[in-house]
């Protein structure tokens, strides 16, 4: 997923950098789990977790480098230049685009200045959650933005209260071409902004309000340990949640049985916190969602993704039309596995009683062979993240959980983070992240508002990089091991369309109850939770009810509420669009890498636009689960084979 800078672009103009205070860890997606053929299937001696770290020089030596300090007192100098000059100016009807153009680069530049020691901050906190000196560093950092986001917030109030008339004649002036689609944002933005003393009092209360719950979140969970008594074992192993979660793809029943008993004595350790800070947490959406008079819970996030409700409600319906989908393939899977019932613990379980495993150079070489097939360029952005040691993958105690792709700001490169266990399933985690990072890379181009893309489009690439890592292996895959890579890549294709889409679901229904309630209890919320996820899989999956807790550990419903429908959206996008890269054959890769270097300067209709889709088109999103469907039916296929080859 995409880390922090992302959802912060364009300064404050979406309403939603309030509440998300840095990167946020995925937590919610199971990426594919590639198994090439040409390796041993064996269960033989575990291989050590690379002790690969990242290099964030590019950024500051360490929170005691002086350029932090001074970087502060330089743009506090700046803002106050800033605004002496431009207050009162951005909205008068007078306003000439040689000046608007000139206020807007400053506040490019500004926003530069102080996203690099907070993301510094954020980056140092995800590595190493339990070290009490960065939780403090990163307060600081967040205390010191909001300090000079206060100062600058006229600008972004005034541009959005300016005469429409002023501001027509102004978008079509060649000089401000490049902040067309930033202007007309920020616009969309305003009938939901307050008066600049309301905004203050917002974004400085935020630290000690949304900002410290989702903080307080992150720590409990980042440092809870799990105990796992493993079937043979004397004593219990106290696990990290990402420790604890791979046991799931353990072939052993038992193993992934005493996983879930784990991790559910874990979240109840924590219910009773975690629930109140989730109380608060909807609390403070309604509340802000009344004053700004957003219409609906999830409407912010519609706005700040430039996307309609229609549109996302479609593709949501769609996704409930086509849950029968899961269920046959799962029915396939337990006839594999020779089970009576498939269960909560079995919904990962491997084909077959040994999974390779990859070790870090493997996976690279895997990767950029990969990449480069299709595109040089892409292949060769890809390698500089080894290179350059732009990655973290070593496997720590009170490193954040999950993955994430920082973009950092324009002028410098992305960085990387997840925990690499040498599962197949953190191949597929690091393609998916090195696509965040090649399209990162590519948009760097752009200045500094054109930078970032919505959240639905920052998941094409991603998604891109995990489809082509799967065909390069399937093409030489025998029948056995490309049964087990269909199965791999079905799965992860459940657990981004349908999956997301239940728990898009699980939030609009969680937000309206306490809305209407009040304070909810935690079984108000298992309730809601088991009733979706259960939908999902129909008969084909029980799910029992100590899958009643596990929306808790759903990082996503914390950090940035309704984020969730991004990976359904993104994820069905992107398979209808790499069934179009195979149909129009390698022209495609140049115009595929022309919409990645655009970043965020146009809107998602527009950009998308560039590749012949139209995102408003219901055959379009059926081309997706047609896609969906025809791997379902190769898999049964590919079963029906190797039983008559056994």
């Amino acid at each position: 997923m995409v880390g922090y800078g992302a959802t912060q672009a364009r300064f404050t103009l979406f309403c939603e950098s309030r509440g998300d205070p840095g990167p946020t860890p995925v937590q919610v997606r199971e990426p594919p789990r590639p198994n090439p053929h040409n390796r041993s299937m064996s269960s033989g001696t575990e291989l050590s977790t690379p002790a690969v770290r990242w290099d964030l020089a590019a950024l500051f030596e360490s929170p005691d480098d002086p350029n932090i300090d001074a970087g502060w007192e330089e743009a506090a100098r700046r803002a106050e230049v800033f605004e002496t000059t431009y207050r009162g100016k951005i909205d008068d009807a007078g306003l000439t685009a040689s000046t608007l153009l000139a206020a807007i680069q400053e506040m490019e530049t500004l926003s530069v200045m102080m996203d690099k020691p907070l993301i510094f901050a954020h980056l140092l906190f995800a590595a190493d959650t339990a070290n009490p000196r960065l939780g403090a560093f990163l307060q600081s950092q967040m205390e010191k933005s909001s300090e000079l986001r206060v100062k600058l917030l006229f600008f972004e109030l005034e541009l959005q209260k300016a005469p429409e008339v002023t501001i027509q004649r102004l978008v079509d002036d060649p000089s401000l071409a490049n902040y067309r689609h930033f202007i007309q944002v920020a616009r969309a933005a305003s009938p939901y902004r307050l008066s600049e003393s309301e905004e203050v009092i917002l974004e400085e209360t935020a630290n000690t309000g949304i900002r410290a719950w989702i903080r307080l979140f992150d720590e409990i969970t980042a440092n809870q340990t799990y105990r796992l008594q493993l079937p043979g074992r004397d004593e219990p192993e106290e696990l990290s949640q990402e420790q604890v979660l791979a046991h799931l793809y353990q072939p052993d029943r038992d193993t992934r049985i005493a996983a879930c008993d784990a991790f559910s004595e874990g979240l109840l350790d924590m219910q009773r916190t975690i629930v109140f800070v989730y109380n608060n947490l909807l609390l403070d959406k309604k509340v802000d969602d009344r004053l700004r008079k957003h219409p609906y819970p999830e409407h912010s996030r519609h706005l700040s993704n430039e996307l309609d409700k229609e549109t996302v409600d479609l593709v949501v319906d769609m996704c409930r039309k086509h849950q029968g989908l899961v269920a046959r393939y799962y029915r396939v899977k337990r006839e594999i596995l020779g089970l009576d019932e498939l269960t909560h613990a079995d919904r990962y379980a491997p084909l077959f009683e040994a999974e390779a495993q990859v070790d870090w150079d493997e996976a690279q070489g895997m990767i950029l062979e990969s990449f480069s097939s299709f595109s040089e360029d892409i292949g060769r952005r890809a390698q500089e993240f080894f290179d350059q040691n732009w990655i973290d993958a070593e496997a720590r105690p009170g490193k954040s959980g999950g993955a994430f792709c920082s973009y950092l700001t324009p002028d410098l490169h992305p960085v990387i983070l997840m925990s690499y266990l040498n599962r197949m399933k953190d191949v597929g985690t690091l393609a998916h992240e090195l696509g965040h990072g090649v399209h990162a890379s590519l948009s760097r181009k752009q200045t500094y508002f054109n930078f970032y893309g919505t959240l639905p489009l920052a998941e094409l690439a991603s998604i891109f990089g995990e489809q082509l890592v799967f065909e390069r292996l399937v093409a030489e895959a025998d029948v056995r091991d490309q049964l087990a890579l269909y199965a791999d890549k079905i799965e992860g294709i459940f657990a981004s369309v349908f999956r997301q889409a239940a728990m898009f679901r699980f939030e609009q229904a969680a937000h309206q109850k306490r809305r209407e309630e009040g304070e909810l209890a935690a079984e108000d919320f298992n309730e809601i939770w088991q009733s979706e996820l259960q939908s999902m899989f129909g008969d084909s999956v029980t799910m029992g009810d100590q899958h009643a807790w596990w929306w808790m550990y759903v990082s996503h419903f914390f950090h940035s509420p309704f984020y969730v429908y991004a990976y359904s959206f993104g994820e069905l996008l992107t398979i209808a669009l790499y069934e179009k890269a195979r149909f129009e054959g390698p022209s495609f890769s140049e115009k595929y890498v022309r919409l990645l270097a655009l970043g965020g300067s146009r809107s998602p209709q527009e950009l998308m636009a560039t590749v012949g889709v139209d995102l408003h088109s219901e055959d379009f999103w059926k081309g997706g689960f047609e896609v969906i469907e025809s791997l379902i039916a190769k898999f049964e296929e590919l079963w029906r084979t190797h039983q008559a080859q056994a």
